[in-house]
Order: structure tokens, then C-alpha cells, then sequence
């Protein structure tokens, strides 16, 4: 798999400087790469207890990017997934302690746990004063001796640096880190591994599997699941960590593991605040990076009672840009459309032979998604199959409501569903195509008549004309053959549709922007969807025969 490096060996100080060059000056490291590689606030004066944390690198933002005021005051960064050497824990605890002394929040894995506490004990014997924790708030493994340190140690960082910052003491600022420690959970599921750099990817979840539980070096989890989706994974990993929201409501912080997209995020938090459990959430910190384990294409949530004291050091504002603040979990607020565009709805009537003709037609589309999505990816963003499918659905669901009786006021409400639930141009052409239509209609012409003339508007507003490699291509010879039957009408658009195939320069639509070679040989899908309409169409009337 190709990434955005330049060589393994120098991945992680190339990485660093970069933070660093972008930070504003806020950002500072000891002069120690390649061996020594230590992220410093620029703005530390040791008069307050020093807060470090880090280990393998891998899990931007952490730990490099929550250095600064109310958080981290250095991180300590490894090569990725590896702990750094006892030398580079002690020059950074000597490069930033003072007399108030030195919190480490370790994460409880082995190499961590070894280099981090000889560190401390060689740092004793130079005379500063230093203290240790370790965050063990993953639950995945419920037998487990020594539970992994996830993303809950955000938590730490947060309102361990939020007391340093006030001026408390170490003792006080350990004892706070501990029993926040002691306060939360985590667990994560993800539905593929990581890429590491050098290494590549261990191809260890089956398709349409996901794992619980899995660690943020991409060890295996506790179980592989059948994934269905976003509610069923929220829900299974909400279900584990149920029984450690007791007491008072909680802080829930949702990790992107790496490759989710932002998309995927907002909807595991919409599964998340309508889970069986979100009476027990007060706020949420994310969906944001946090801490990632490279491109792990998963999520993971960890909670914490929000005490009084510990609300307000997590919502304490920070310079950091990484860290997405606490805000609270509150119902989704609406306001009323503007006067005008609030949809008026017809006046319901029935006609059978026009509702199976309407049902006939969605059903084509419907079914032809997955092929025209398919062949949209040759020439556009490979989405034309589910928007037509997705109205489809809509308009079917909205016939009852429908007046079916009275073209004069169907196509236009047909024009004003799809304007809704199509997204792009498409909606907005067949809104267009649909509402001239009804006008015409209206105005006495037959129903071929007003439909050419709904294809004249479009034509018009939009610009694109037969030629240019759009549905307009079928659909105009298509109209043009209707009057002899959907038989002639169906071979028309047929004919017309693959005859796009060797347009090799589209002049309207998206593939305007899509070089030549890539549409050589493939149907334009807009027109491929218009085909298949009449084909279907013709093929239930008999009249293909």
C-alpha cells in the first residue's frame, strides 16, 4: 500500500519537525534525533508540576499534539508502535522538571512501563522529585492482569494537566491522575487492521467481519463479530461498557482509530446519544483523532463519571488544535422552514393504473443501482445508481399521498419529491423536467407533448444538449419514438444510450471534467438509467416482444 512517506528510518523525526514547523512557535524539541526525540512546550518556565507522556509513535495526535498550557508539558515519541529508550524518557524529565517536579502518565505496556519507570528511578538519583502513573482502562480483556493503556488516558492528560496548571502540587496532581485512572473504561472495534510502514497490513479480518477489542498496536481483540452496521457496532460496544457507568452521569470521549472517515464518525455519534445507554452520558469529547493507531479503519469510546471538579478541567479551554473540547449532549434542535418553501402537499387521490406504472418504474431504477453506480465510477464519483434508487425508494413510500388522479398536479409533486430526496443536479434537472411538464399539461397539451416540452426546459436551464453525453442523449429519442409505442421508445433510448459509449469528450455533467480515455467504451450512466426505464417499462406492457 502506498503512503505518504519518504523512508521508514526517518517517518517519525520527519514527522515531528513538521508538527513543529506548523505550530506557531509553540512547539519545541530537544536536539537529540534520531535517538532522542522529545516534543517540549516553548513556553515552559518549571515552575509548575511538568506532566509527560508518550511512547510509539503511530497515534497522532497523540501524544506530541496535546503538548502545551493545561495538558502535556513534553512527549516523549518512539519509532512507531515502539517505546522510547530509557536516554530519551530521562532528557526529557530532566528538560522540563523544576522543584514542583515531574508526573509520568504511562500507558501499561510492558516497554513502556520498563523505560518509563528506569527513567524515573535515574531521574530520582539526579535529585528530582517524580512520580508515576499508569493507565490500564481497557476493558477488552476482562481477565487480563495487566489491562491496556487506550484512549481513555486522554482523560489523564486533560485533567492531570488542568490541576498542574492551577498550581497543585505533585502529590495532588498524582493523586488526581489516579483516580481518574481509576474512573474509566475503554474498548474499540475496528473492521481492518493498520498499515504499518515497512511492514504493511495483516489481513486478519475476514470481510464483513469486525473485531472488539482490538489494541491500538492492531492486536488482536477479544472476539470477531458479524458487522451490520453502525448502530449494531455501537450498541455491542456500548453493551461492555455499560456496567461501568454507574454512579454519575458520564463523560464520553468517541476515538476515530485512524481511517474512519468524518462521516462515519457523525453517524456512530448520532448511534451513540440514542444507544440504551444515553440517559447515563452528560457530554462527549469527539468524534475527533485522538488517539489513532495509523489507519485502523475503526472506533473506540471511553467513559469517565463526570464529577463536578473533573467536568470543569475537561472543559477548561487548551490551545491545542488536536483536542476537540467537552461539549454537552443536548436534543437536535429544528427551525421552520422559511415562508414559501415549506412543502404543500396535494390533495391525495387513486388511480391503479398510474401508481403501477409509477411503481414499475422505481423498481427498475432500484434494481439497476448497483450497475449504474459501477458505471458512474468509469466517469463520475460512482453515486448515480444510489441517488436514483434512494428517490426511487422515497417516491414509492410517498404514493398514497400522492394525487395520481390529476397529472396536472402529479408531475409536479412528483418534481418537488425528487427536488428532496435526490441529491446533485440530478434532483434539481428532474425537478425542473417534471414541474414544466405539469405545466404544460396544464395548459392542454397531450401528455407526449408535455413531456418533450419538460426536455426543452431542462435543455434550456441546464445547457446540455443530444451530444453531450448525458441522459438527455437517450431521452430525447426516446419521447421522439413514444408515439409509436414503448417498443420503438424503448429500442430508441437503447440505441441512443450505447451509442454514448463513443462520446469520448462529455460536454455537460461531471464527466465533463473526466479525461477522455476514461469514457471510452462506457455508457454515459444517466443515459444507461433512461434505457433501462423504457426497456423495463416495455418489457411489462409486452411491447418489447
Amino acid at each position: 500500500m502506498n503512503q505518504f512517506v519518504n523512508s521508514k528510518e526517518n517517518l517519525v523525526t520527519e514527522a515531528i519537525d513538521g508538527l513543529l514547523s506548523a505550530s506557531g512557535g509553540k512547539l519545541t524539541r530537544l536536539d537529540g534525533f534520531p535517538h532522542i526525540k522529545v516534543v517540549m512546550r516553548s513556553d515552559w518556565d518549571k515552575s509548575k508540576v511538568a506532566l509527560i507522556s508518550g511512547g510509539g509513535s503511530g497515534h497522532e495526535p497523540a501524544h506530541a499534539g496535546f503538548v502545551g498550557r493545561g495538558m502535556l508539558t513534553a512527549a516523549v515519541c518512539g519509532e512507531v508502535f515502539a517505546s522510547p529508550s530509557v536516554d530519551a524518557v530521562l532528557a526529557g524529565i530532566l528538560a522540563v522538571s523544576g522543584e514542583a517536579g515531574c508526573l509520568l502518565i504511562v500507558k501499561n505496556y510492558t516497554g513502556d512501563r520498563l523505560n518509563f519507570g528506569l527513567a524515573a528511578e535515574r531521574a530520582r538519583a539526579f535529585g528530582v522529585k517524580v512520580e508515576m502513573v499508569v493507565v490500564n482502562d481497557d476493558i477488552a480483556l476482562p481477565d487480563l492482569p495487566q489491562p491496556r493503556g487506550v484512549a481513555g488516558t486522554l482523560f489523564v492528560h486533560k485533567i492531570a494537566g488542568h490541576v498542574a496548571e492551577s498550581g497543585a502540587s505533585l502529590d495532588e496532581v498524582r493523586d488526581t491522575a489516579q483516580g481518574v485512572i481509576d474512573s474509566i473504561a475503554s474498548i474499540g472495534m475496528s473492521l481492518d487492521s493498520c498499515t504499518i510502514p515497512g511492514v504493511g497490513k495483516e489481513d486478519r479480518i475476514k470481510p464483513g467481519m469486525g473485531e472488539l477489542g482490538l489494541g491500538i498496536h492492531g492486536e488482536a481483540g477479544v472476539e470477531q463479530v458479524a458487522f451490520e452496521s453502525a448502530r449494531s457496532a455501537m450498541a455491542m460496544v456500548m453493551e461492555r461498557l455499560g456496567p461501568h457507568m454507574t454512579g454519575e452521569r458520564c463523560a464520553v470521549l468517541l476515538n476515530n482509530l485512524g481511517s474512519t472517515t468524518p462521516l462515519e464518525m457523525s453517524v456512530l455519534a448520532y448511534e451513540l446519544v440514542r444507544s440504551g445507554h444515553a440517559e447515563k452520558v452528560k457530554a462527549v469529547i469527539g468524534p475527533a483523532l485522538l488517539m489513532t493507531s495509523l489507519d485502523m479503519h475503526g472506533f473506540s469510546v471511553s467513559v469517565m463519571p463526570l464529577r463536578p471538579e473533573w467536568e470543569t478541567a475537561l472543559a477548561a479551554p487548551v490551545g491545542m488544535p488536536a483536542w476537540p473540547g467537552l461539549h454537552a449532549i443536548s436534543p437536535v434542535e429544528t427551525v421552520a422552514l422559511p415562508d414559501g418553501l415549506t412543502p404543500i402537499s396535494p390533495v391525495p387521490s387513486h388511480n391503479a393504473s398510474t401508481r403501477r406504472v409509477i411503481e414499475e418504474c422505481c423498481d427498475i431504477l432500484i434494481a439497476a443501482e448497483r450497475k449504474l453506480n459501477e458505471l458512474d465510477a468509469k466517469s463520475g464519483d460512482g453515486d448515480t445508481g444510489s441517488t436514483l434508487a434512494t428517490a426511487s425508494r422515497a417516491l414509492k413510500g410517498k404514493l398514497d399521498r400522492m394525487p395520481l388522479a390529476d397529472l396536472t398536479q402529479l408531475f409536479p409533486a412528483i418534481g418537488n419529491e425528487l427536488s428532496q430526496t435526490m441529491g446533485g443536479s440530478s434532483g434539481v434537472i428532474l425537478a425542473i423536467f417534471f414541474g414544466a411538464t405539469g405545466d404544460a399539461y396544464a395548459k392542454g397539451m397531450s401528455t407526449l407533448e408535455a413531456l418533450k416540452f419538460g426536455l426543452n426546459r431542462i435543455c434550456e436551464v441546464g445547457g446540455a444538449q443530444k451530444g453531450d453525453r448525458t441522459m438527455i442523449d437517450a431521452l430525447e429519442p426516446a419521447l421522439d419514438a413514444l408515439e409509436n409505442g414503448l417498443g420503438p421508445a424503448a429500442g430508441a433510448a437503447r440505441q441512443a444510450a450505447d451509442s454514448t459509449a463513443s462520446i469520448r469528450k462529455a460536454k455537460a455533467g461531471r464527466a465533463s471534467y473526466v479525461p477522455e480515455d476514461h469514457l471510452a467504451g462506457h455508457n454515459d450512466p444517466g443515459a444507461e438509467a433512461v434505457a433501462l426505464l423504457f426497456q423495463g417499462l416495455a418489457r411489462s406492457t409486452g411491447a418489447d416482444a
